[in-house]
């Protein structure tokens, strides 16, 4: 299976019904909505799951409420929780023209997988942070804390490249881009209310993350763009599309370049599922050497993440990774207790700056298409003329950027304008992000599930992933981390009693 993202079409427009950007946009909001619950005294959200780590498998989940946790049983609230996310996301699959009763079978295996993956992760000796080894009574632990969506993406690479019918039975609900749209939605509320706890820090990330735009669009774009044309001989209706997925946003980015300079519809499609693999090693190898090499440097070890990682999936969930790992990392060997959160803020923030111009980089390059007419061989060709117009941008730009934007700046405004909802913002977000949780894990098993080895080979892909592994680990990775260094070195996230 080829996994494509519905965020922008090369044939054409795709109706806002089904788009999964917009999809993403409207679950993640319906969840951030519900967890604005504790502001005004309704706990809308708290019988959601929260997986903890544990040595007495019974207590490995339990709802995320001390309400809840009184009246209601771990399992109900996991059968809840599947209900909750079942309905929203069938709604939206059906709306997008999925056969219903293959996403349910296939949603449920998913999710059931997907849990004891994380259950499993969150043992004690795999999860534990140096701090909480005595409280749990052991000895030792790997100190993995974000362990249960790597084991997730694991056993989804299993099936996907050892039991081919089950994946092609469960790719109906395997929505990986979909599903990580949907929780960085959620995220920007609780980024929002993070950054209100320290907004010098806060100020500091955003800008350096808008810096990092010029590095993915002006450094990174035209190098790639120049290796793939003259080692690798690529015209540049395939130069241009993988030069954006190998240097800017992977699977969105090579798609909204193919739109907007008429590529055939095979190329931006080849090129994602090349893309998808790559991300997943990456998600494997990288946060484990920002633990390793990076620690005393978190922020720069999140950026990292945000410009390494080529799809909005894998940056934001290597950022995840990266953030448990380093905390660990850093309480053991320094004694220094990291606030969560803020490597996966910089991660995050990084990867929707860039984002964020994907719509105006396809608008600059079908404007330069369309001037030098450029066709599969690199000639004058009628195929490309047209015009471009304000519509074509807004139908490339991803719209999830707009939810975590809206969800990020309410409650920043809010919060900054009434610091009394502070309490009840951050027990709703923390519940909502929850949920967040839940969609990232869905997105490692999904990335793993759709991730097919052996059909890149059948269909001669040799040369492309021979360039993007010349330029991936030639000098994207460390152009990336010495940028990173140059713009957050020296800067930490807020200590725990600190």
């Amino acid at each position: 299976m080829i996994h494509t993202d519905t965020n922008a079409s090369v044939s054409g427009k795709v109706p806002m019904s089904k788009n999964e950007d917009w999809w993403a946009v409207w679950l993640g909001l319906f969840i951030f909505a519900l967890g604005l619950g504790p502001i005004f005294g309704a706990d809308l959200l708290g019988w959601g799951v929260k997986f903890s780590t544990w040595t007495d498998l019974s207590k490995s989940f339990a709802p995320m409420s001390k309400v809840y946790k009184e009246t209601m049983s771990g399992p109900t609230s996991l059968f809840l929780t599947y209900l909750f996310m079942l309905v929203l996301t069938t709604i939206g699959a059906k709306v997008m023209g999925a056969n219903v009763k293959r996403f349910i079978i296939g949603f449920t295996t998913i999710f059931v997988i997907t849990m004891l993956c994380m259950v499993i992760g969150q043992n004690a000796y795999i999860a534990a942070t140096p701090d909480k080894q005595e409280s749990l009574g052991i000895g030792w632990s790997l100190g993995l804390g974000e362990m249960g969506f790597i084991i997730a993406m694991l056993v989804g690479l299993v099936i996907g490249n050892f039991f081919p019918s089950t994946a092609r039975y469960l790719e109906e609900a395997a929505k990986p881009e979909w599903f990580i749209k949907t929780g960085i939605v959620i995220l920007g509320a609780a980024i929002g209310v993070k950054t209100l706890g320290a907004l010098g820090l806060a100020s500091t990330v955003i800008v350096r993350g808008l810096c990092a735009v010029v590095e993915a669009y002006l450094i990174y774009w035209p190098v790639v763009y120049f290796i793939s044309r003259k080692y690798f001989k690529f015209t540049p209706e395939w130069a241009a599309p993988l030069a954006s997925g190998i240097s800017i946003c992977g699977v969105s980015a090579a798609i909204a370049t193919g739109g907007a300079i008429r590529s055939r519809p095979i190329v931006p499609v080849i090129l994602s599922a090349v893309i998808i693999v790559f991300v997943a090693i990456e998600m494997l190898v990288l946060p484990w050497f920002g633990q390793t090499f990076l620690y005393e440097e978190p922020m720069v070890a999140g950026a990292w993440m945000g410009l390494a990682v080529k799809s909005d999936g894998g940056a934001v969930a290597s950022g995840a990774i990266t953030d448990s790992l380093i905390r660990a990392k850093a309480l053991k060997e320094t004694g220094v207790n990291y606030e969560e959160g803020w490597m996966l803020m910089a991660a995050t923030t990084t990867k929707v700056f860039i984002d964020v111009f994907i719509g105006v980089w396809a608008f600059i390059l079908a404007i330069i298409w369309s001037v030098f007419k450029l066709n599969e061989k690199g000639q004058g060709s009628s195929v490309t003329k047209g015009k471009v117009s304000a519509a074509e941008i807004w139908d490339r730009f991803p719209k999830f950027v707009i939810g975590f934007v809206f969800t990020f700046i309410l409650l920043l405004i809010w919060g900054y304008n009434d610091p009394n909802i502070m309490d009840g913002a951050k027990t709703g977000t923390d519940q909502a992000n929850g949920f967040r949780t839940l969609f990232f894990a869905l997105c490692f098993f999904s990335i793993g599930l759709i991730t097919n080895v052996r059909k890149l080979w059948d269909a001669g892909m040799g040369r492309i992933v021979a360039v993007y592994t010349v330029c991936l680990f030639g000098f994207i990775l460390w152009v990336g981390l010495v940028i990173s260094w140059i713009f957050y070195h020296g800067i930490m996230p807020p200590i725990i009693g600190g």
